[in-house]
């Protein structure tokens, strides 16, 4: 299915993008968060499991057991964010 991706804060910095549209199989939030660690790079040390990251799917936060349908929209964040 395809989602759209959004990254705020350290981790679009970590990433050098806001956003992006990916093609996955990941049925919940964890296993495509698990789906991008294992691009490496800088996915595998912004995402990486050792450090707290917030979700959001359609802008409701979702804890990692959150499911995932076509089209929506995922984001990724740390726990605190500037204004």
């Amino acid at each position: 299915m395809k989602l759209r991706l959004k990254y705020f804060a350290s981790i679009r910095e970590a990433l050098g993008t806001g956003s992006e549209s990916v093609e996955t199989s990941a049925a919940t939030v964890a296993a495509l968060r698990d789906e991008l660690i294992a691009r490496g790079g800088p996915h595998a040390q912004a995402l990486a499991r050792g450090k707290t990251v917030r979700a959001a799917v359609n802008q409701v936060m979702s804890e990692e057991d959150a499911s995932l349908s076509e089209g929506c929209e995922v984001a990724f964040f740390p726990p605190v964010t500037g204004g």
